[in-house]
């Protein structure tokens, strides 16, 4: 069971109606076109997704929906939750639904004491999932969480749930902490949190990056990708250059913001112009300032997103 599978993974946004409900029809639609314009899979209910502001019969909307009409193996569900049962259901719930690739944060709120904490965490859900088919990729967000995966913990873990401990998305950007989880750990995926590493990334034995901006440049992520798979390293450096340059545009104002805003501007439908609080959609001026730096970069906007 080699899944999930290598690649670019767009952490998708989720539209809201304008009373903050999921308006699921518009999200398949999004993730069936992130699919057919350079993602290879797409991870549903992450940070950028906005899940943890949503309650539980959202996320699990979501879930059972997109499981119905998307292909389940392109798909990575967030269950990570500050409640332990509440993890444990969103998992079962993924499994049910056909979804076994799940994405989990671990507590963020009460923070983890120790390494032995965080095991913990995970040898409960696990042994309360009890599905062998089960693939967890851990979530490393040190700047929410308060914790940091380090390839230590990481191998303990991969030694005592072995292919349940399927990779990690590593959104720490601590560049040495990914490099040395993906060079100590065997039979295990790191993915960037960040399409700037994407390429050294897998250079260095790594599967992919799973990252908020590939909403919008999945594409040139893709190509990246692409020309590491073949070889083609001279290619795939310049490439990354300008991918670099593109990520760094967008890194004024929370991610959630700033793509909902363009996807708004750009598309003109309602479901783009809620997010959840505390997000809300950029200004009129600052919209311009970061359409401009990406138009600059030879991303034409109308031509991507109509």
């Amino acid at each position: 069971m080699n899944y999930p599978k290598k690649g670019v993974y767009a952490a998708s946004l989720t539209p809201f109606t304008a009373s903050y409900e999921p308006e699921i029809p518009s999200l398949v639609s999004h993730v069936q076109w992130l699919l057919e314009n350079g993602a290879d899979g797409v991870a549903l209910l992450g940070s950028t997704g906005e899940a943890n502001s949503m309650t539980l019969k959202q996320r699990q909307s979501i879930i059972e929906q997109s499981a119905r009409k998307l292909p389940v193996d392109q798909l990575l569900i967030g269950t990570g939750s500050c409640a332990l049962h509440d993890a444990i259901k969103l998992t079962k719930i993924s499994i049910d639904a056909g979804i076994y690739a799940v994405l989990v944060l671990p507590p963020f709120y009460y923070k983890p004491q120790s390494d032995e904490s965080i095991i913990r965490f995970y040898s409960e859900l696990i042994g309360a999932v009890n599905d062998s088919k089960l693939r967890i990729i851990f979530y490393n967000f040190p700047k929410f969480t308060g914790y940091n995966f380090d390839h230590n913990v990481i191998g303990k873990m991969k030694q005592r749930f072995g292919e349940i401990a399927a990779g990690i998305k590593d959104s720490s950007g601590n560049w040495e902490n990914m490099v040395g989880i993906a060079q100590n750990v065997s039979d295990f995926k790191v993915y960037s949190g960040t399409e700037t590493y994407l390429l050294e990334t897998l250079l260095n034995g790594g599967a992919g990056c799973i990252t908020a901006t590939a909403n919008l440049i999945a594409t040139e992520c893709q190509q990246v990708f692409q020309d590491w798979k073949n070889d083609e390293l001279q290619d795939a450096k310049q490439k990354q250059k300008k991918l670099t340059s593109m990520r760094k545009a967008f890194e004024s104002y929370p991610f959630v913001s700033e793509l909902k805003s363009i996807f708004a501007d750009q598309k003109d439908l309602n479901e783009w112009r809620h997010a959840m609080p505390p997000f809300g959609l950029l200004t009129k001026d600052q919209l311009n300032v970061l359409k401009e730096k990406v138009e600059d970069l030879g991303l034409d906007l109308n031509k991507r997103l109509n």
